[in-house]
């Protein structure tokens, strides 16, 4: 009977101190998880908003900048959150230091496409708009984020690089420049009137209005080759206008040497057949 008493108070006991701990800490729980929905909210609210306005000034910036305060917001809220259930703030703060330090060797690829971000942003070798090469893709940049940068291809395909990648190599920004130049080859025969075959060429560019007087265009034999004279073809065009200049200007060309007589010549090869006796 003295077991059973004993058993009973025990429990008694035990359920005083759980009742007074759900007494003492329980409103602290619940306001500690108001505070949390609520400061996500805000956090997710004010981010949204800096984004908009980061926008509409440096699009560039606006994602890297916005990804890394919603970051560290976020933590500063776990931290008050923790502090007010009662857990210890240095003691918290430690543990996030010694897992911050963890989780930093075991990304050290992650953390460095974030130096790579930060590098972007301070030398701005490109920016959201511009057209890039790199990596092996072609395509305008969309976004740069805290770790990747977004490129959307010129045949719809959104491509996510590494920014470290693009931090240590090489890369070329197509797009920086107002006006390129468009390098052109037609062959000749060697039979053709040389003068006469760069008067059209001339004449192309001249009729054409995407075509830029300065620099002057380059129109000269580049090289005497197996089987044809290979006119280079050197025009100055807005960087816009590049391509299709170019795939225009293909189509003019053979069209308006087939108009004058000039040939365009091809490989050809004879075959002479032996009959073996």
């Amino acid at each position: 009977m003295e077991d059973l008493f004993s058993a009973d108070g025990q429990a008694t006991q035990w359920m005083d101190q759980a009742v007074a701990l759900t007494m003492a800490y329980a409103p602290k729980v619940l306001l500690a998880i108001i505070t949390l929905i609520v400061g996500m909210w805000l956090i997710n609210r004010f981010v949204s908003v800096l984004d908009k306005k980061l926008g509409q000034k440096d699009p560039t910036l606006n994602k890297f900048l916005c990804g890394l305060i919603g970051a560290v917001l976020k933590i500063m809220l776990l931290i008050s959150v923790a502090s007010m259930i009662g857990i210890a703030t240095t003691s918290f703060i430690a543990v996030i230091g010694a897992a911050g330090l963890a989780i930093g060797l075991a990304l050290q690829g992650s953390l460095a496409n974030f130096a790579g971000g930060v590098l972007i942003l301070i030398f701005k070798p490109f920016k959201v708009g511009d057209t890039i090469e790199a990596q092996g893709y072609l395509g305008a940049v969309a976004e740069i984020q805290i770790l990747y940068t977004v490129v959307n291809t010129f045949d719809n395909r959104r491509i996510v690089i590494p920014n470290g990648s693009l931090s240590n190599a090489t890369l070329v920004n197509v797009s920086i420049y107002d006006k390129r130049r468009c390098d052109m080859t037609f062959g000749i025969h060697y039979d053709d009137d040389i003068d006469k075959a760069k008067a059209i060429l001339q004449r192309l560019f001249d009729e054409d209005e995407r075509s830029l007087k300065d620099p002057a265009p380059r129109i000269c034999v580049g090289a005497l080759g197996d089987s044809s004279v290979d006119l280079m073809f050197r025009a100055w065009v807005a960087t816009d206008d590049l391509w299709p200049y170019y795939w225009d200007m293909q189509e003019k060309v053979k069209k308006a040497f087939d108009a004058e007589g000039i040939t365009i010549p091809f490989p050809q090869r004879d075959v002479h057949m032996y009959k073996a006796e």
